[in-house]
Parts: structure tokens; C-alpha cells; sequence
């Protein structure tokens, strides 16, 4: 019911107008998202490179269901890289020999791109994406969502990575089938974001048990930490960064071998302590237009995120 309730708040314009404009809920858009545009997302950028983390940018645009509106986010993405690139926020900031490391790079999701309606499009969307990042020295991740489009998300990264091997794949422990994913994927050169799933999926497909998701992602930890690839952890509970922490002297990484990845706004103070250990730390920034839905998708998709976002808005830890 909850769910429904939250579904139903995400397409009234007067409750957005409402959460836009009232004071507490103003600054529950402001923790989490930065801002609708691009000079908000630079801004943003630039402060938290200023203190020493990384960052990933998301561009909202979800439900694309036309070329045209495919075509406004991907005009979006070259508006930002272009900025990016002219404020000199993609600086490599690896040691000689190391992976690359860039300051700034950006997360797609496919949906956004065309791929609900036209793979190909999605595709090469994409790409023109893929190209531009390279071309200010960074790279793009894309981003994974539910289950039923897996295997299209994977399919197209392993074109992309032809020409762009440096392009990040996202997998989710809470899908049964992600540690052979990540088998796959632990290749050298190969940056792969591991997070637990945000999703609701159906048992069959999906651990439904917290417990069951936290051993799952230990699981794919351990084979992405033990492989030749680039593992980029995310997740902002403590027992898995203390164990992902511990995998990585296990398996001699040093830290330039791996990430940690947080979201925006969510436990600042842990995000400056491990990046004061060494370890690099990308924080997840979503921005754009279109943050209303973001933000009520992500609760409708589990209501138990309403608590987790209340959390952070009273703890920096």
C-alpha cells in the first residue's frame, strides 16, 4: 500500500509543486540532488573535488519513451562532458602505471537513451557518448536496472568496450545470477561497480533477504577482488567497506586498485575518512529536470528507502 501511495504522489504536479517549495522537503532535494542543470552540476563537482573525492554524474531522464526525448538527454550528457572537460574536472589523478582514475566521469542509464524502445538507438546514443568522454580524458559507467534488462544493458557494454575499454559496468548482489557476472567481468582493465540492487524483483531472480544480499555481495566481492579488473565498490554499510577494506590487503591491492562509491549526500564524514586513509572515494551525483521522479521512484521501489533517506538527512556518519 505504501508503495502505491508513493506511486501515486510521484505523478501529482501539486504534490511536486509542494515538495519543490516547502522548506523541509527543499532541503531533502537539495542533500541529494545537485540541482536541475549543468552549472549546478560543475558547482558541485568542483566542491567535492576540492575535497579530495571523485565523482560520478547522472543526468535524470528516466520513462524516455520517444527518440526526441532520447536525443535531449544525450544532448545533455555532451553539454556536461564539454563543461567537465573545460573546467578541467576529468584530470587523471592515477600514479604512473596505475589504472585511470579520473576526476569526474558520468553514469547512463540506457533506458534514458531509447533502449525500452529501440536497442539500437540506445546504443548508439551511447556511443556518441562513449566518444565524447574520451575525448576530455574520462569515461562513462552504465548504469544497471531491473532485472528484465540485464542481459540487453550487458550485451551493449561489450560492443561499447570495443572502442571504449575503459567503459564501467554496473552489477547487483541481489540478483541470483551476478556472481557469474562478475566471473565474467573480473578481467584486466575491467571497471566494474558492484552495489547491492535497489530494484523490487521477484524471488526467483532475486535474493529478498537482507542477510542473503549481504553474503551475496561478499561473494562477488572476493571474485572481483581476486580478478584482473578494476572492482568499484558501492555501498554505504560499514561492515561491507570494513570487509571490502580487508579483501583489498588479502589480495595486495593497493589503493589506487580499487573504489569506494557513495551517493550524494549520503554519509559525507565516512566519504572524507576513507578518502584521508588513501582510499579513492566517487560519490554517485544525480541532477537534471527530472529529480522529482528520481527521488519518488527510488522509494516506490522500496519504501524501506524512506527510512534510509531519513537517516542521512540527521547523520553525516
Amino acid at each position: 500500500m505504501l508503495r502505491s501511495v508513493i506511486l501515486a504522489a510521484a505523478r501529482s504536479h501539486k504534490v511536486e509543486r509542494l515538495v519543490e517549495t516547502a522548506p523541509v522537503s527543499r532541503d531533502v532535494v537539495k542533500r541529494f540532488v545537485a540541482g536541475t542543470g549543468t552549472p549546478e552540476a560543475l558547482d558541485t563537482t568542483a566542491e567535492l573535488a576540492d575535497q579530495g573525492l571523485c565523482v560520478t554524474l547522472d543526468n535524470l531522464g528516466e520513462d524516455t519513451l520517444t527518440p526526441e526525448q532520447a536525443e535531449v538527454t544525450k544532448q545533455a550528457y555532451l553539454e556536461l562532458l564539454k563543461a567537465l572537460g573545460g573546467a578541467g574536472l576529468t584530470t587523471d589523478r592515477a600514479p604512473a602505471g596505475a589504472q585511470t582514475i579520473a576526476t569526474a566521469e558520468v553514469s547512463l542509464k540506457l533506458s534514458a537513451l531509447g533502449q525500452a524502445f529501440d536497442e539500437q538507438l540506445a546504443e548508439r546514443n551511447a556511443r556518441e557518448i562513449c566518444e565524447a568522454a574520451a575525448a576530455v580524458g574520462t569515461t562513462v559507467t552504465l548504469d544497471m536496472e531491473d532485472h528484465t534488462t540485464t542481459d540487453s544493458t550487458l550485451d551493449i557494454l561489450s560492443r561499447l568496450r570495443r572502442d571504449f575499454p575503459a567503459t564501467g559496468a554496473v552489477l547487483q548482489a541481489y540478483l541470483r545470477r551476478t556472481e557469474s557476472d562478475c566471473r565474467e567481468l573480473a578481467t584486466a582493465g575491467s571497471r566494474v561497480r558492484l552495489c547491492k540492487g535497489a530494484y523490487k524483483e521477484p524471488e526467483h531472480v532475486a535474493y529478498q533477504a537482507t542477510l542473503e544480499v549481504d553474503k551475496s555481495y561478499v561473494r562477488c566481492m572476493n571474485i572481483l577482488m581476486a580478478g584482473e579488473g578494476y572492482p568499484m565498490l558501492a555501498t554505504h554499510d560499514p561492515r561491507l567497506i570494513a570487509i571490502g577494506q580487508d579483501r583489498a590487503r588479502w589480495f595486495d591491492r593497493a589503493p589506487s586498485q580499487f573504489e569506494f562509491q557513495m551517493l550524494y549526500g549520503i554519509r559525507p564524514d565516512e566519504q572524507q575518512r576513507l578518502a584521508r586513509l588513501g582510499h579513492t572515494v566517487r560519490v554517485y551525483v544525480p541532477y537534471g529536470t527530472q529529480w522529482y521522479g528520481y527521488l519518488m521512484r527510488r522509494l516506490a521501489e522500496r519504501p524501506a528507502n524512506l527510512g534510509f533517506f531519513a537517516r542521512a538527512l540527521v547523520s553525516k556518519k
